[in-house]
């Protein structure tokens, strides 16, 4: 529901009345309605003013009211992430597509059709909870399912890889891309010294770099993103069996992603948008949805696999092992509270349920113990597991835990707070249906080392980089000028066009080029050759994978007052049946009145409401008030941005006074549709599948 529409769901007719010399407002409570009261359940009287001896007296320090409502909000904040600060959340349902009961245990996974209630949290990674949605960042993707045998967190990133190998980096990459200690800022940027200090010196980050600088980094939405578990987990069997598996989350409405100039520029009109986006469509539709697929294999395959599949810097091409779909995740339910279920929500990657262990990863094992200590710093007791939003649903708890903060009820009853007991009382350990880890052999001697096998620090870089369109490759370019052009030290620029050399040449040699370097560095000094001879990967590209119709996508419409009406008719017409929708964008905020005499209202008045704000536009202005629309810069601007962004356009034939004063005549493409017929909507409807008119950049 937007918030246009929640509004309109308040009765305007408030039951106030007005008293006091103040002229202040108190809405009373009807009979029947509930009261307002304190938190220890006393009903107030009066919610409008302190207590003091006569009007004009100091406040009397008696006033419980007062000190109870003042206290409540002096402590309503508590310590943000981290990491992942700025997040929205959402419940939804997990249902079982393929039955793996034949190598897991786990619970989701144990008969088609069955649906596991779920809880997923999406956000940045370098921004505290007041940046904006579309920096250039990692997204994380936190999926809680409630099982019937307990709490699993697949605790996940959009990108497959991570820039450091080992967890004990974690906090020197963090403190790396936060805003440096001395100024406070930049605020959710990586494109400042300390970060690229940190990557020209770490080179097992090349790869994840190489994502960051892609259009995965700025992903139109939360639904258009895919997700990964990043990690190589084991699936366990009833018998013991172990399988090595990993997770994709492939969204149901196609990959997307916005272009860097349209980022800022939404990030300046709506620094909301993702979360915006993702409310409208649970509430409106079509709800956001993603299959989860899994890649399986042997010890044979990992031994026989050219990277080492411990490794969180590497992936498996899906060419080379496609991943299969299991399930399917759709999110059909927002909040009741922001604060008590998406702020309060504890992801923790130690948690999970018979039938998945974890590997040797050693960034993994480092997730499993710091997730824990940050939740509990965060909410400050262990007892965070009795918050709503992280108690188990599918089954009853049972242990012995007891007392601390935020103890909320009562699981010690009797005498008996121990185990074993012989009071016969209390929960018991169960050897057949409990938790069993996988039985694994280890050997060797104590030291802080890594494996040769995790050596390789630029091949994958290179595959992601080919696996490219030219489209993407040339945006990966620009992201890396862009970034490094902030840096003030230019050594640190040359150290990144020296790796960048082991990755592409050309990659290397353009961006040393545009930021000004004329003599290339030597290559950087690599503990293993790149390979060559890798095959590019489709999968990875974006613009590759695209959904392939304009369902669930917006078309802003730029109208004002005497707009064809059959046009308008005919486009609305058309994005329905497609699944889209169209949002009307006019001089005033009270709408237009069409050819016809039908008033619209304005979802967007023109200053408000930009361009980059949709996935397609349409101009149908009226003949005589195009004019005054044309004298409006944010008109221009709108049809502009379009332009350079690459968005499909359709122009009615009253749109020409526009164009010209955008000086756009003359220059509009086959992505530019002449809107003179209202036919003409189905076609450029069809075409916007495509999301972008590429050709237009080059």
């Amino acid at each position: 529901m937007t918030d246009k529409k929640r509004s309109q769901q308040t009765d305007p007719e408030h039951r106030f009345s007005e008293r006091g010399a103040g002229g202040e407002y108190h809405q009373h409570a009807e009979d029947g309605a509930e009261r307002l009261t304190t938190a220890q359940g006393v009903t107030i009287s009066d919610n409008q003013n302190s207590l003091k001896p006569g009007a004009s007296g100091p406040t009397l320090l008696e006033d419980f009211v007062l000190r109870e409502k003042i206290f409540h909000f002096d402590h309503e904040r508590i310590p943000e992430r981290v990491v992942h600060a700025r997040g929205f959340g959402a419940h939804g349902t997990f249902e079982c597509k393929k039955d793996l009961s034949a190598i897991t245990r786990a619970a989701p996974f144990q008969k088609v059709g069955k649906k596991t209630e779920l809880f997923a949290r999406f956000s940045t990674v370098a921004g505290n909870k007041g940046s904006f949605d579309i920096p250039r960042d990692v997204r994380g993707f936190a999926v809680k399912f409630y099982t019937d045998e307990g709490n699993w967190d697949l605790v996940g990133n959009n990108m497959p890889v991570f820039f450091i190998q080992d967890a004990i980096k974690f906090p020197d990459l963090i403190h790396a891309v936060k805003p440096e200690p001395d100024t406070g800022f930049p605020q959710a940027q990586s494109a400042h010294d300390n970060f690229w200090d940190f990557i020209s010196l770490t080179p097992e980050s090349m790869h994840t770099i190489m994502w960051l600088m892609s259009d995965r980094a700025i992903p139109r939405s939360f639904s258009t993103m895919e997700g990964f578990g990043v990690h190589t987990y084991r699936f366990v069997n009833a018998d013991g069996k172990s399988t090595y598996v990993k997770f994709f989350w492939k969204p149901h409405a196609g990959l997307q992603s916005v272009v860097w100039n349209e980022a800022m520029k939404t990030n300046g009109a709506d620094p909301d948008r993702h979360r915006r986006i993702t409310w409208e469509e649970i509430t409106e539709g079509p709800q956001p949805a993603w299959d989860l697929a899994v890649q399986t294999f042997d010890q044979e395959f990992a031994d026989s696999f050219e990277f080492d599949v411990l490794d969180a810097t590497k992936i498996i091409p899906e060419e080379r092992l496609k991943p299969e779909i299991v399930g399917t995740m759709t999110l059909d339910r927002p909040v009741d509270n922001f604060f008590a279920e998406t702020e309060q929500v504890a992801f923790c990657t130690q948690n999970v349920v018979p039938g998945i262990d974890f590997t040797d990863d050693p960034l993994l094992q480092g997730r499993n113990f710091s997730y824990l200590d940050t939740q509990i710093k965060r909410l400050g007791s262990p007892n965070f597991t009795k918050i709503p939003v992280n108690a188990p649903r599918g089954c009853p708890v049972h242990n012995y835990q007891q007392d601390g903060h935020m103890q909320t009820d009562q699981p010690i009853r009797g005498r008996v707070n121990y185990e074993p007991n012989g009071w016969g009382e209390g929960p018991r350990e169960h050897p057949l249906e409990g938790y069993t880890s996988f039985r694994q052999e280890v050997h060797g001697e104590k030291a802080r080392l890594r494996p040769e096998s995790f050596n390789d620090h630029y091949s994958q870089a290179r595959l992601f980089y080919i696996s490219q369109t030219e489209v993407e490759q040339g945006h990966l370019r620009d992201a890396f000028v862009f970034e490094l052009s902030k840096c003030e030290m230019e050594a640190i620029r040359i150290r990144i066009v020296s790796h960048l050399r082991n990755v592409d040449e050309e990659l290397a040699a353009a961006v040393a080029e545009r930021l000004g370097i004329e003599t290339l560095p030597k290559p950087a000094p690599a503990a293993q050759p790149t390979r060559m001879d890798l095959d590019a990967s489709p999968a990875l590209s974006i613009v590759m994978n695209g959904p392939g119709s304009f369902k669930g996508r917006t078309i802003g419409v730029l109208a004002s007052d005497g707009a064809d009406a059959d046009l308008l008719r005919g486009l609305m017409d058309a994005a329905r049946a497609e699944g889209a929708k169209v949002k009307f964008v006019a001089p005033r905020i009270g709408g237009f009145t069409d050819s016809k005499g039908e008033k619209h209202p304005a979802d967007e008045k023109v200053d408000g409401g930009p361009s980059v704000l949709f996935d397609a536009v349409a101009i149908v202005p009226g003949e005589e008030s195009v004019a005054a629309l044309a004298a409006m810069p944010p008109a221009r601007d709108f049809l502009t941005d379009a332009f350079v962004h690459a968005k499909f356009i359709a122009l009615a034939p009253a749109a020409g006074p526009l164009v010209e004063a955008t000086g756009l005549s003359g220059k509009l493409d086959d992505g530019c549709f002449d809107f003179a017929e209202p036919g003409v909507a189905e076609t450029f409807v069809s075409r916007c599948a495509e999301l972008r008119f590429w050709k237009r950049e080059g």
